[in-house]
């Protein structure tokens, strides 16, 4: 097998290898919870990509790269506050994501995942602008977290550092996970009715939505739970792999 994690391979493995895709994972630096590492979307993203990746190359032939993950996330009000929460503003991810694309485009790499794990994190306004400049290139982004129904998979699904995430790295990463430290997760809602029923959106104060950082119960995460939803989200994204692979114009996209 050719190498697929550009965070542990060398330049003399990938060396003569043409790569079809690149994968970024992107994440943020945050609590979650008290019991998850502040890096819990970028380990996430990144060890999903890489699975997916390796599906792809066994089922499909198809020949991916995931690249390093990025930790710069935006943030809400009330998590900057918070002891190394770091806040990355827009137009600072605009430009991480610009040069990278141009330098997977100078490389000859036209398809790009961007599997992001965080969801303060949006790419579709950045994914306009790089097609003005990059117009052959092919530019996703998608959430691991949200490709799949998580109420079908877990008991009590929630929103941050909850029973989805704590379960999913429970099955990657058991020795980064600290239960005994766990809070419960509970949270406030918005006590307006038009914000409940979504009306509108604005960002939620997290100091006044959650007293341990984290939306949701972890206690019922398990990592039988966790390999169950990451292999059928990686399955799904090698599936993904497999179709963008073979898109060489915009028109390949849309049916005939």
């Amino acid at each position: 097998m050719f190498p697929n994690d550009l965070s542990s391979c060398t330049y003399g493995e990938v060396l003569g290898t043409t790569y079809d895709i690149a994968l970024l994972p992107w994440g943020a630096t945050e609590p979650h919870n008290r019991h998850l590492p502040y890096m819990t979307d970028c380990i996430l993203s990144h060890d999903v990509a890489v699975d997916a990746a390796r599906l792809a190359a066994e089922r499909f032939g198809v020949k991916a790269m995931v690249l390093p993950p990025v930790a710069m996330g935006a943030q809400n009000p009330g998590q900057r506050e918070l002891t190394f929460c770091l806040h990355y503003r827009q137009r600072t991810q605009q430009a991480i994501l610009s040069d990278i694309v141009e330098s997977l485009w100078h490389q000859g790499i036209r398809r790009l995942i961007i599997v992001n794990g965080h969801g303060g994190n949006t790419f579709k306004g950045f994914i306009r602008d790089l097609l003005v400049d990059y117009p052959e290139m092919f530019i996703l982004s998608t959430e691991w977290f949200a490709v799949l129904p998580a109420k079908e998979y877990l008991d009590e699904p929630g929103d941050h550092a909850d029973e989805l995430e704590t379960s999913v790295m429970l099955h990657y990463h058991p020795e980064l996970v600290r239960m005994d430290l766990a809070g419960d997760g509970s949270s406030h809602a918005f006590a307006i009715p038009s914000l409940q029923k979504k009306t509108a959106w604005l960002p939620r104060h997290w100091n006044l939505v959650s007293d341990d950082t984290g939306i949701g119960n972890p206690r019922r995460a398990t990592a039988e739970k966790g390999k169950r939803i990451a292999t059928d989200v990686a399955i799904r994204y090698a599936e993904l792999l497999r179709d963008i692979a073979t898109v060489q114009t915009p028109e390949d996209l849309y049916e005939k």
